[in-house]
C-alpha cells in the first residue's frame, strides 16, 4: 500500500505536466507518422522516361507498339514530334534516350518483312534502365511480330483449304482474323499470368507493405524505453527537494520505496504502448497510412508489452542510481536511450541491415524487445514464438535492477 501511494502521487505530478505528457504520446506518433511517410516515399520507384519518336503515326502496328509501351508499369512514354526535336533535347541533356519508330514501320511487318526500331542513349543514361528499357520494347514488339505472323498463317491456312468443299470450310478468312485479333486484344487487357513483387513471407508473412508496421514496431520500442528518464527524473527531483529523505523515514522497506518510484513508469509504459497501437489500428488509416494488424496472439503482445515496461522501469532505477545531478540524469537518458534504440532497430530494423550491426545490436533490450514486436505485428507468429525474447529481457531487467538497488545511494 505504501508503494502505491508513492505510484499515485507521482502519477497525478506526471498527468499535471502537459509537456511531459506530449513528450510521452503524442511525439511517438509524430516520429511514427513522419517515418512512414518517409519510408512510403522512398519504396516508390520512379517510372523510366522512354521519349518516342513516331515516324510512322498512321501505322496501326506502331500505334499499337506506342500504346503497349504506355501500357507498361514502370515505363513513361514521352512523344516527340520529329527526330530534330528529339535530337535536340538529347544532345541538350534534356533527355538521355530516345526510340524512333521509323515510316513504313507497320508496312513492313505486316508484310513480314524485317525492320529495325532504333533505340539512342547517352553516355549519362542508367545503364540498368536502358537493359530494362530495351527488354520492354523487345517484348512489346515480339508480341505485335507474333500477331502479324499467326494471323498471316492463318490466311496461309484459309487459302490451302479453299479447294476444299463448302461443307468443310467453317471458318473463313475473316472469322479468323477477327477471332485472333480478338484473343491477342484480351491477352493484352487480361493476362493469363501477372507478376507482383513482395517481400519473402518469412519476413511479413502475408503483408507486403512495410511502412507503417516497421516505424511502429521500432518507434513504439524506443519511446517505451525513453520513459525511463521520466523515472530516474522522478527519483532526483525527491531528492533535491529533500522528500526522498521523508519517505525513508517513513514506515516502509527500501524495497517498496523503489518499487513505488517503478510503478509509474510500468504503467505510463503500458499507457504508451497502448496509444500507439490504438493509434496504428484506429487513426493512421485516417490519413492515408497502412492499418496495423495486431497480429494473431493477442495474449503474447501483453505479455511482451508487460515486460517491455518492466524493463523501461528497471532501466530508470539504473539511471537515477549512476547519475548524481539533474544533467547527469538529462545527459545519460538522453544520449544513451537514444543510442540504444538506434543499435537496436528503432529507425531501421536490424534484420534488414544484417552483419555487424544486427550482431551488435543484441547486446541492448531494444534489439530483443522489437524482433519480437515484429513476430507478432508482422510475421504473425505467436506467444511460443517470442520465449527466447522475453526471457532476454526479463535477464535484461533483474540485471538492471541488481545493478540499480546496488549503486543507489538512499540516503544522498
Amino acid at each position: 500500500m505504501n508503494a502505491l501511494s508513492i505510484a499515485v502521487k507521482d502519477i497525478k505530478i506526471l498527468v499535471r505536466d502537459r509537456g511531459l505528457v506530449l513528450q510521452l504520446f503524442l511525439l511517438p506518433l509524430l516520429f511514427i507518422v513522419a517515418f512512414s511517410m518517409i519510408m512510403s516515399l522512398g519504396d516508390q520507384e520512379e517510372a523510366i522516361k522512354l521519349p518516342v519518336v513516331n515516324l510512322d503515326r498512321d501505322g496501326e502496328v506502331a500505334q499499337g507498339l506506342v500504346e503497349g509501351l504506355k501500357s507498361t508499369d514502370g515505363i513513361e512514354v514521352a512523344e516527340y514530334g520529329g527526330e530534330e526535336e528529339a535530337t535536340a533535347a538529347l544532345n541538350e541533356g534534356e533527355i538521355v534516350r530516345v526510340l524512333t519508330i521509323p515510316a513504313g514501320f507497320s508496312e513492313d511487318v505486316q508484310a513480314g518483312r524485317r525492320t529495325t526500331l532504333e533505340l539512342v542513349n547517352s553516355s549519362d543514361a542508367n545503364a540498368e534502365h536502358t537493359t530494362t528499357v530495351q527488354e520492354v520494347i523487345v517484348g512489346v514488339a515480339s508480341d505485335f511480330s507474333m500477331e502479324t505472323q499467326l494471323i498471316e498463317a492463318f490466311q496461309q491456312m484459309d487459302q490451302m483449304m479453299a479447294m476444299a468443299s463448302p461443307e468443310y470450310r467453317v471458318f473463313t478468312e475473316v472469322t479468323i482474323e477477327e477471332q485472333a485479333r480478338s484473343q491477342f486484344e484480351r491477352s493484352r487487357e487480361a493476362a493469363l499470368v501477372s507478376v507482383v513483387k513482395r517481400l519473402p513471407s518469412n519476413l511479413i508473412g502475408e503483408r507486403q507493405e512495410l511502412g507503417t508496421q516497421v516505424t511502429v514496431a521500432g518507434f513504439l520500442v524506443l519511446f517505451a524505453f525513453l520513459t525511463a528518464q521520466a523515472t530516474a527524473q522522478s527519483i532526483h527531483d525527491e531528492k533535491k527537494v529533500g522528500s526522498f529523505r521523508r519517505l525513508l523515514a517513513a514506515p516502509m522497506s527500501r524495497a517498496e520505496l523503489l518499487a513505488g518510484k517503478m510503478l509509474p513508469n510500468f504503467v505510463t509504459t503500458l499507457a504508451q504502448i497502448i496509444v500507439i497501437l490504438a493509434a496504428a489500428v484506429y487513426l493512421f488509416p485516417l490519413v492515408g497510412m497502412d492499418k496495423l494488424s495486431l497480429g494473431k496472439d493477442l495474449v503474447a503482445l501483453v505479455v511482451l508489452s508487460v515486460m517491455v515496461a518492466l524493463c523501461s522501469s528497471s532501466i530508470g532505477v539504473l539511471i537515477a542510481a549512476l547519475a548524481r545531478t539533474e544533467s547527469q540524469v538529462s545527459s545519460i537518458s538522453s544520449v544513451g536511450l537514444w543510442v540504444m534504440g538506434a543499435l537496436g532497430g528503432a529507425f531501421m530494423p536490424t534484420f534488414l541491415l544484417g552483419g555487424f550491426i544486427e550482431a551488435i545490436s543484441k547486446l541492448v533490450p531494444h534489439s530483443w524487445a522489437a524482433t519480437a514486436y515484429y513476430d507478432l505485428l508482422l510475421r504473425g507468429k505467436g506467444l511460443a514464438d517470442i520465449v527466447p525474447e522475453l526471457a532476454v529481457l526479463a535477464g535484461f531487467s533483474l540485471v538492471f535492477a541488481i545493478v540499480g538497488i546496488w549503486r543507489f545511494e538512499f540516503d544522498s
